[in-house]
Parts: structure tokens; C-alpha cells; sequence
């Protein structure tokens, strides 16, 4: 018997890694010589760093870099384990969660320290970098990044702008003829299931500004401040990305990705799953194990089980998914490759206690869905 275990993270009880070793736990008691392969999973997101590296048996690396303040944090970024492949989490430089409520400012948080993470792996050596650029604290159309990166943006007294989206007003040129001629020679991959474009109503600044400490005043100004990089980028890069889909990402992040480092923007768990290896490891299984700390209605849009599963039935091969909860409207999900949805609480109890059980519940229930099989 084969199964791959391939779940996601139960948030705040189980990393994917520790999910899949609690299934194969449980799988061992009734199946002691099955074959199960653990491929942590993620979907783009939080935990993507940690997933892929326990999946190639990298290395997370730290560094000091520029945070969103423009004060000195500690970020990290993973390498895996053929050493060619580095995979970062912007918000690890660059997030929202490295700011206190009350001192979040768009007009000033910038993007310079995810620039910086992807310098230091290049100094490593990497011909491939996946980027997963959700939750951040910026809006600076990644103009930090670029600067990081050796590009330049100044005003019309030829001075470099200074950092945050507030400062994209006063931009009149951009130049990268300094830009790290590494970047040529690699392969950037972004993580983005966001498809908003850089500016307007859907853009970047009026969609997700107001979570990032702007008022409706300074969306306002961040917007015009957009439209008008988008315009300086038109007219000196020759590249239109002000209603590019997933320009808007990350406060414009994703539209200097794909304007200046001509950057690939696909869904994560479409990225996770390529560089994984899962639809290889799949093929010849018996059963795929999958799942997540919910499952639910928006499980169909682009969530780990539905990605794992769509892999799973193009070679009909059968898939349980596992959740702590299970919400409304899984229905659909059955459609899509997933055979079974188990919720693996035994009984009523606490938030804090399902949490804390959750690798002993999560083996029991797999080792119950095997007994099933056995029979």
C-alpha cells in the first residue's frame, strides 16, 4: 500500500510536516509496512517556507534586513535542498504582522527588506525563487525592492525617492541599468492568488489600504500615486501594468515584479504542488491523504485539499481529507477529487483543547479510515 500525505497546516495545532507524520502514525498501526510519503504542503501562503524546505530537507537562512519601518529586523527565507532554489515569504521583511496597529502608514512602509532577501539568495547561488508576497504592510509599488535590488527611482531634482507610497508622487524617473544582472539569469516564480489590478476601485491602495492603516484620504493619494508610477513605468519601461491582473498584490508589489523582473504570478498552491513534485509521487498511490485545520466552502478556491485533490483525480486516485472543522458548503468539493471529508474531533471540547489534541486526534482518525480499508 501507498499513500502520500499531503496536508496543509492545521493553524494553530499542527505544522503540515507534523500533520502528515501524525497520519502516518496513525496509517502505521493497522498498515505497519505501508509506503508513506510526506509532502507537507501549503498553499502560497504562511507556512510555504517551512512546507518546502521540510520537503527537500533545505535550510532556513537568517539575515538582517530593512523592515517596513526602515528599522533593522531579522527576516528568514528557506533554501532547498538542491541548493539552486530559494523560497521567501515577503511578509517576513516586509508584513504587516512586524508593525503595531497604531504605527501602520502606508505612505511610509516600504518593500526595500524583500529586496534584500532575494540579494542575499542570489549571493547563494539560486537560478529559482518562489515569492509568496500575502500580507504585507506596504504600498510602495515595490519600488523598495527594486531599490534593494540595485534599480533607481528619483524626483525631478534627480534625488532617489525616499521610502513608502506617499513618495511615489514626486517620481520622474526610473532607471535600471544598475539593476542585479543576476536577475537575468533567474527564475522568479510569485505565489499570488490575489488578481486585483494595481489601481482603481479593485486596486491595490482602495482594496487593501484601509487594513494597512490608511484612511480614506490617503487611499486616495495612494491611488493617484499608483496611477501615476504606472504611467512613469509606461513611458520609460514600455510596460502597461496599471490594470494587470495581480499588479495590485501585495500594495503594487506584484506590479514591479512584473514590470521590472519580469516575474511569473501563478496561483500558490499551483507552485507548491510543481515544486513538491506531488503529481509524480501521486501517480502510482493507492490513497492521498490531504487536509487542513478548516474545511469549507472556500476550500474550492485554491486551498490546499481542492489543489491536492484536482492532482489526486487525474489519476484516480481516491483522497480523504481531514479537518478540524467542517463548515458549509463542502458539497461541491466532492466533485473536484476529494472522496471523503473527515473531521477528526472526538467529542465536544474547547477550542484551546482541540488544538492541543490535534495530532492525536488526527492519527486516530486516520487509523480509523484505515481500519475501513483493511476490511
Amino acid at each position: 500500500m501507498k499513500f502520500v500525505l499531503a496536508p496543509d497546516s492545521f493553524k494553530g495545532s499542527m505544522t503540515a510536516k507534523k500533520a502528515a507524520l501524525a497520519m502516518e502514525t496513525g496509517i502505521r498501526r493497522i498498515y505497519p509496512d505501508a509506503e508513506c510519503v510526506v509532502v507537507p504542503m501549503a498553499d502560497g501562503g504562511e507556512g510555504t517556507v517551512e512546507s518546502l524546505v521540510s520537503m527537500s530537507n533545505g535550510k532556513m537562512i537568517e539575515t538582517e534586513v530593512i523592515g517596513p519601518l526602515g528599522e533593522m529586523v531579522i527576516a528568514h527565507y528557506g533554501l532547498l535542498g538542491e541548493g539552486k532554489t530559494a523560497v521567501i515569504e515577503m511578509a517576513s521583511a516586509s508584513g504587516l504582522e512586524l508593525i503595531q496597529a497604531e504605527n501602520r502608514n502606508p505612505l511610509l512602509t516600504t518593500t526595500y527588506g524583500t529586496g534584500q532577501l532575494i540579494k542575499h539568495a542570489l549571493d547563494q547561488g539560486v537560478n529559482r525563487i518562489l515569492i509568496g508576497i500575502g500580507g504585507s504592510a506596504t504600498n510602495d509599488g515595490g519600488i523598495g525592492m527594486l531599490q534593494a535590488l540595485g534599480a533607481s527611482f528619483k524626483d525631478q531634482n534627480g534625488a532617489e525617492l525616499s521610502y513608502g507610497g506617499g513618495a511615489l508622487q514626486y517620481l520622474q524617473t526610473i532607471d535600471i541599468q544598475e539593476l542585479d544582472k543576476r536577475i537575468q539569469n533567474v527564475q522568479i516564480d510569485v505565489a499570488c492568488d490575489v488578481t486585483n489590478p494595481l489601481i482603481g476601485e479593485n486596486g491595490a491602495s482602495a482594496v487593501f489600504g484601509p487594513q494597512k492603516g490608511a484612511s480614506a484620504e490617503i487611499v486616495k493619494l495612494l491611488d493617484q500615486n499608483l496611477t501615476h508610477y504606472a504611467d512613469v513605468i509606461k513611458r520609460t519601461i514600455g510596460k502597461d501594468i496599471a490594470y494587470m491582473s495581480g499588479a495590485g498584490a501585495a500594495g503594487g508589489l506584484g506590479a514591479g515584479l512584473l514590470a521590472i523582473l519580469n516575474a511569473q504570478l501563478k496561483q500558490g498552491i499551483e507552485l507548491v504542488i510543481e515544486y513538491t513534485g506531488l503529481e509524480e509521487l501521486v501517480k502510482d498511490a493507492d490513497y492521498v491523504f490531504t487536509g487542513e485545520g478548516s474545511i469549507d466552502g472556500q476550500t474550492l478556491f485554491g486551498k490546499t485539499p481542492f489543489g491536492v485533490a484536482n492532482v489526486a483525480k487525474k489519476h484516480s486516485v481516491p483522497v480523504i481529507a481531514f479537518a478540524g472543522k467542517i463548515g458549509e458548503g463542502v458539497e461541491p468539493l466532492y466533485h473536484h477529487g476529494i472522496t471523503a471529508i473527515i473531521g477528526i474531533l472526538k467529542g465536544t471540547s474547547s477550542l484551546k483543547e482541540a488544538l492541543a489534541s490535534g495530532e492525536a486526534n488526527l492519527a486516530f482518525a486516520a487509523e480509523n479510515i484505515c481500519r475501513f480499508l483493511k476490511k
